[in-house]
């Protein structure tokens, strides 16, 4: 017995995916911009910690330029940002500032298992667009080029030493998850 062939989905299905995934590239950076800003935030303030501080602008400020651009591409494709915005940024702050309060080692694992869905994230959609949109797709292999970058430099500070390290990551690679689904939709 033969399957039937799906319908083909109407025009709007590529314009209306491609909006899901610059709407949720968008919400990501600003959510990575404001975790890094968390976390600065509470480094700075503590003793001997300047190198990990400076580390943290440094990625911030990567994460600012790939902002940018999304922040033009959805003016330029004409596609809403999320309405969570405003949630995710205050989430983000939360979540960065919280893991440095736990340490240096913390932090990192909160940036690793931040980067790691991301990377994924960016994977399925450099396929997903590579023959359909290949500017686009090159623009989001050099962005997740940096997020493996900063996963690697998370790696080697010692993100895999932190307390309760499978826990801490298995919650905050949940949650991108999560909120990669709902900034699709909302």
């Amino acid at each position: 017995m033969s399957r039937p062939i799906p319908p083909r989905p109407g025009q709007g299905a590529q314009r209306a995916r491609l909006a899901e995934m610059l709407r949720v590239d968008q919400a990501g950076e600003l959510a990575a911009v404001h975790i890094y800003r968390g976390q600065a935030a509470v480094m700075r303030q503590a003793p001997g910690r300047e190198r990990i501080a400076s580390q943290l602008k440094e990625m911030e400020g990567h994460e600012q330029v790939h902002l940018s651009r999304f922040n033009d591409l959805l003016s330029e494709r004409g596609v809403r940002p999320t309405l969570m915005s405003p949630v995710w940024r205050a989430a983000a702050f939360a979540l960065g500032a919280g893991t440095a309060l736990l340490g240096d080692k913390a932090a990192h694992a909160c940036t690793e298992a931040v980067e790691t869905v991301i990377e994924k994230h960016y994977a399925g959609q450099i396929e997903e667009l590579k023959d359909r949109d290949p500017a686009l797709a090159a623009e989001l292999s050099q962005f997740r080029d940096d997020e493996l970058a900063h996963r690697d430099l998370a790696v080697e500070e010692g993100a895999h030493e932190a307390t309760a390290y499978p826990l801490l990551t298995a919650v905050i690679q949940a949650g991108c998850r999560a909120a990669i689904k709902i900034s699709e939709k909302i």
